[in-house]
């Protein structure tokens, strides 16, 4: 790679980490120079090939920090480990774009980092259902086009939530934020489908209805779905919060937009390909009053003929990251995985609180090894 098109942290440092994409913040940048880390920084905006990452790591690196849409495969794992390479830290919580058996067969722990992004990827989960449910992104079109004209009884009829039915399909920490957000802001009942009952949010949902009634209010309800179907034919809104394998691949095609509300709301912030993209514009196309938002695509940054051509789909650019404080966390656990791992150091429990790693000197462990188990780490 070019040396004009990279940033180095800590020339002098022993350690070399080669990170894809410049990250914000600056306490990461101090957690590895504290490790005696060179840090080297590809600056361009475009996504690298991987060839262009494998000349990035050349023949002597340490470590690196990839970004979610580059294709960490055994090809790159297989070149990292020949120039010296003994951790990976992937930016993301999720890590569908890494080879983890690969790295596993060439000895390198695959760091990722999560506990930072739950509240704000539910934030946006909501932000988007009533982007969609209020039609609030038509609205802005027609003002910022000098149309309005004065208040109708008609204008931009949109659904109310109140009452009505939230389903949440993966309910794990950011599926059960965005459910508790829906219910106690909203006063929904909740329909959730997850390969494991979730008693916590059941018990909060519980609690809340009681609550309600002791007040004179209508009760709510939470319960789980046996199926995605059943869900789907019975939620209002339906927001997606599933990992991305091969069960959950095109989990929402066309026979199942069709068993949907035609007037239902399609939400998805956790994995583009989670959603049949081309059934998706074909069903929102034929049902006007069906509304969808989403942030993640399912080939990005490509998206499929037709989507934008529809006003009853919102769209923002994968987002649901994208505070500050979540993406410097998120810079500051990568970060904190590579130099563990770099100094042999031990890791975390899976599920510990990321915290104590976010600022000042962190504590003397990887905070989160998703192959751990497997190379005999815990």
């Amino acid at each position: 790679m070019n040396q004009s098109s990279l940033q180095i942290v800590n020339p002098a440092g022993h350690l070399r980490v080669v990170v894809t994409k410049p990250l914000p913040g600056c306490h990461w940048l101090e957690v590895l120079q504290a490790a005696g880390c060179r840090v080297e920084i590809a600056t361009g905006d475009a996504i690298l090939s991987g060839e262009e990452i494998i000349s990035l790591i050349g023949d002597h690196c340490h470590a690196a920090i990839g970004q979610l849409t580059e294709s960490w495969n055994a090809g790159l794992f297989a070149a990292l480990k020949q120039a010296g390479g003994r951790a990976y830290s992937n930016y993301a919580v999720g890590y569908n774009n890494v080879d983890v058996v690969a790295a596993s067969a060439c000895g390198i722990p695959v760091g990722n980092t999560p506990g930072v992004l739950t509240e704000t990827t539910a934030e946006i989960a909501v932000a988007l259902t009533f982007a969609a449910a209020r039609r609030i992104v038509e609205a802005d079109r027609f003002m910022r086009g000098g149309q309005f004209q004065g208040w109708l009884p008609n204008l931009f009829l949109g659904s109310l939530f109140h009452g009505k039915t939230v389903g949440v399909i993966g309910c794990g920490r950011i599926g059960a934020a965005y459910a508790r957000m829906m219910v106690e802001g909203h006063k929904m009942h909740l329909v959730y489908f997850s390969p494991r009952p979730n008693t916590q949010l059941e018990e909060f949902v519980q609690a809340y209805s009681a609550f309600l009634t002791a007040r004179g209010e209508p009760a709510l309800t939470c319960r789980r779905a046996h199926t995605v179907d059943e869900l789907l034919k019975e939620c209002d809104v339906v927001s997606l919060h599933s990992v991305l394998d091969a069960d959950t691949r095109h989990l929402i095609q066309a026979q199942r937009l069709a068993m949907m509300k035609p007037d239902a709301i399609l939400i998805n912030t956790s994995r583009g390909p989670v959603v049949d993209e081309s059934a998706l514009v074909t069903h929102c196309r034929s049902h006007p009053d069906f509304r969808a938002g989403l942030d993640v695509f399912e080939n990005e940054p490509a998206m499929a003929p037709g989507l934008t051509d529809l006003d009853n789909v919102v769209m923002v650019p994968h987002i649901a990251s994208a505070t500050r404080w979540t993406r410097e966390g998120m810079a500051s656990l990568a970060a904190c995985n590579v130099a563990a791992i770099l100094h042999g150091r031990p890791v975390a429990a899976a599920g510990a609180d990321v915290r104590s790693f976010l600022s000042g000197t962190p504590p003397p462990v990887a905070p989160s090894i998703v192959n751990a188990r497997q190379l005999g780490l815990v």
